[in-house]
């Protein structure tokens, strides 16, 4: 889907970065993301499958809070290794923005994240950062949870839960978008973010079934 068609509906400055980005197209779930609000600041939840385009949705949220909205955006990854792959992700593709990451000792409060415009952290180091009342939290305009289906894991899920129901406490105005290829409760955690549901069966590589045996498969 052209993405020039959509111009009046992508913030300008937005626009502009993902022009000099290289972007000509928009994929179904981010059309799909744009209408349900993206830009208008309301929670959305992302559901599609891998691959679909989901990132895209996440950093376009997290550029509005920033170079619209005039605020922070924090991106929440569920694992330190996918913290270091989203900051230098973002480094290199917006290397205008101030980027930092936060994974370490959950008693420690970093000071150069308040002069940040993208803070990455796991839901573990948010959580700590939350209950310290740091002082560049006020600041939030979006929050992107990144693999959100993970609140039904046994281990990271209250974590992650507990994040959550304290954002929309504290700050009630920030954007909360989640992104998921996954979830069999949906609708009830869109309803519960007080979130626009996106859904899309789009998939870049048709996804075919087949059953394997000996030596050969049989796609059905």
């Amino acid at each position: 889907m052209n993405l020039a068609k959509h111009k009046s509906k992508i913030p300008e400055k937005v626009y502009d970065l993902l022009e000099r980005r290289g972007f000509t197209e928009l994929r179904p779930c981010q059309i799909k993301s744009i209408d349900a609000g993206l830009f208008e600041d309301k929670n959305l939840l992302v559901c599609t499958p891998t691959a679909s385009g989901k990132t895209l949705v996440g950093e376009l949220a997290a550029l509005n809070g920033i170079l619209h909205d005039r605020g922070k955006a924090v991106y929440i990854v569920p694992l330190r290794a996918l913290a270091s792959e989203k900051f230098r992700q973002f480094r290199k593709d917006y290397p205008n923005l101030k980027v930092a990451m936060s994974t370490g000792d959950l008693d420690e409060v970093e000071g150069n994240l308040g002069h940040s415009d993208v803070i990455i952290v796991t839901s573990e180091k948010f959580d700590s950062l939350l209950r310290h009342r740091v002082e560049w939290l006020k600041r939030v305009k979006t929050v992107v949870v990144d693999e959100i289906h993970l609140l039904n894991d046994p281990s990271r899920g209250p974590t992650l839960e507990i994040v959550l129901t304290i954002l929309k406490r504290v700050l009630p105005h920030a954007q909360i978008v989640g992104l998921s290829a996954t979830i069999g409760n949906k609708e009830d955690l869109a309803a519960w973010l007080n979130a626009e549901l996106v859904e899309d069966s789009w998939r870049p590589v048709k996804l075919e079934k087949g059953v394997y045996l000996n030596g050969k498969i049989e796609f059905v």
